[in-house]
């Protein structure tokens, strides 16, 4: 579990093809991947991914073709940044919500606001789903932790501080640039439950 609140920016070191999987170095920030035990779960663009092997500050990890699939990790090119975050431990504050870094959907920027120190964006929400995702609710965008801010019926608004943009890669996000989004569970958990009710 993840708390997504990033821990900083890492970049993609390299990206190997082997049969059905891709192996991607990543090179993390000074002291990251201190004491990252082999097996250990680490949020790369809001994807949960073990690390297989750690390196100083360079993680490796091996992607599979479901992982591939749902996520933009498909189209990751050298040189990347990424949002990185360790795994939560019992004493860890959480600062966001809970993500799980298990993806539901990949969307879209369709356009980015700039104001003189913020960012206001628009995402597309892939059909079926906006059910899920509320004004003020919370939403995990490439492993941040957010608040949905205006919904519509095939976009929403995100407001993005000048500290989420220091610390994350949202700010490096152009239009039509695609994005790993993580529903709030406890949300999905409460619609499917009530829409199960009133079927019955």
């Amino acid at each position: 579990m993840f708390s997504g609140i990033v821990s900083g920016i890492g970049c993609v070191k390299s990206i190997k093809y082997k049969n059905d999987i891709i192996s991607i170095e990543v090179k993390a920030q000074k002291n990251f991947s201190k004491k990252l035990k082999k097996g250990a779960s680490v949020s790369v663009d809001g994807v949960c991914l073990t690390a297989i092997s750690s390196d100083s500050d360079t993680i490796k990890f091996d992607v599979i073709e479901e992982t591939l699939s749902r996520t933009t990790i498909g189209s990751f090119v050298k040189g990347q940044k990424v949002n990185l975050e360790r795994s939560m431990t019992a004493s860890s504050e959480i600062g966001g919500h809970l993500i799980s870094g298990h993806i539901h959907c990949v969307s879209k920027i369709i356009s980015i606001n700039e104001k003189k120190s913020s960012k206001d964006m628009k995402i597309s929400i892939p059909k079926g789903l906006d059910k899920y995702i509320l004004e003020k609710g919370y939403i995990g965008i490439n492993g941040c932790s957010l608040t949905v801010g205006k919904v519509f019926k095939t976009n929403f608004n995100i407001h993005l501080i000048p500290e989420t943009l220091k610390v994350t890669n949202l700010d490096l996000l152009k239009e039509r640039s695609l994005v790993n989004i993580e529903l709030d569970q406890n949300t999905v958990t409460i619609v499917d439950s009530v829409e199960k009710i009133l079927n019955h």
